[in-house]
């Protein structure tokens, strides 16, 4: 398996500008021979760790681990990665900037008929709203999409709330734009299966909102404090990130899943975890890992992202 675009970063500037690459997998010293620091020594021993696993895999494998907003260790860091339903916390973030923008807020209350909703997509909000005609608010909806990750809410908020299109430009103005796209919906890609690849990211453009959700003012704090709070919830993909970490006192977990459909090969096309990690002692990581084209089952994407997620917190734990 090809490994490439392998770095160890320290940021000592916000993540609009990632300043200086102090070492790669192709040369951990300084130019004049001098040896490296011991944080970036350090750091270059959970990037081998990562490295192995990602080159071991039937697949690609994209990892992005930033360490309290400064120390980044990327693998395979490259804006190709179909994030599926990762892309809903990107819609949520542009959401409450557009609802913000208005005026208005996240109880902004939609009434919904039930026929413009679409039968044969993932979709709990559907099973729970059994009337013909029902109201929802914003914020439930997006209690929908970022707990339950459902297809439905997604689409309609899309159609009536905030574009595909506006969503992308908004997001766009908050990480890098060179590092990631939003270019079609849920519904699009049950249409199209080909078109989930329109929706791309690097694992590093994902950390980067993630870190920017969680620490900076992109969003007022009422519907950051919203938004948060639903990832802690997320009750989707508990065999990834989260696994290995249920259990560990003092931990606090926000994530996001995406999962993907299966190619023309029998791979499947993606299968990701996106998440924001606090430790006891109050540091905190963002861990993303995307998975590309696996030719394997979802319970093996799943053990390799759990095997990402807790060979990372061991080594931070030990720091």
């Amino acid at each position: 398996m090809r490994v490439t675009n392998l770095h160890l970063h320290r940021s000592l500037l916000s993540f609009m500008t990632i300043v200086a690459i102090l070492t790669s997998c192709g040369d951990r010293s300084a130019s004049n021979g001098a040896e490296a620091p011991l944080a970036v020594r350090s750091y270059a021993i959970l990037m081998d760790s990562l490295t192995a696993i990602a080159a071991e895999a039937p697949g690609e494998v994209g990892i992005a681990v930033v360490v309290d907003g400064e120390d980044t260790v990327t693998v395979n860091n490259d804006d190709k990665y179909p994030l599926m339903s990762v892309f809903k916390l990107h819609q949520a973030v542009a959401l409450c900037h557009e609802l913000e923008g208005q005026g208005s807020t996240i109880d902004t209350v939609l009434d919904i008929d039930r026929a413009e909703l679409a039968p044969d997509t993932w979709s709990p909000m559907l099973r729970d709203c059994t009337e013909t005609r029902f109201a929802l608010s914003a914020r439930r909806m997006m209690e929908y999409t970022l707990m339950q990750s459902d297809n439905n809410a997604s689409n309609l908020m899309f159609r009536r709330l905030v574009s595909v299109a506006r969503t992308d430009s908004f997001i766009a103005t908050v990480i890098p734009r060179d590092g990631f796209a939003i270019a079609v919906s849920e519904a699009g890609m049950q249409r199209d299966h080909d078109l989930s690849y329109a929706n791309h990211s690097s694992p590093l453009s994902t950390a980067m909102l993630l870190e920017r959700l969680f620490n900076d003012s992109i969003l007022s704090s009422g519907d950051r404090d919203f938004v948060c709070s639903a990832l802690r919830q997320c009750r989707t993909g508990v065999d990834r990130i989260s696994a290995p970490l249920v259990g560990e006192q003092g931990v606090a977990i926000a994530h996001k899943t995406g999962s993907g459909y299966t190619n023309d090969c029998g791979e499947l096309m993606a299968h990701n975890d996106a998440a924001y990690i606090t430790l006891p002692d109050g540091r905190h990581y963002s861990l993303v890992v995307f998975v590309k084209d696996f030719s394997g089952n979802e319970q093996q994407a799943s053990m390799l992202i759990s095997k990402v997620s807790d060979i990372t917190y061991r080594f931070l734990m030990r720091r």
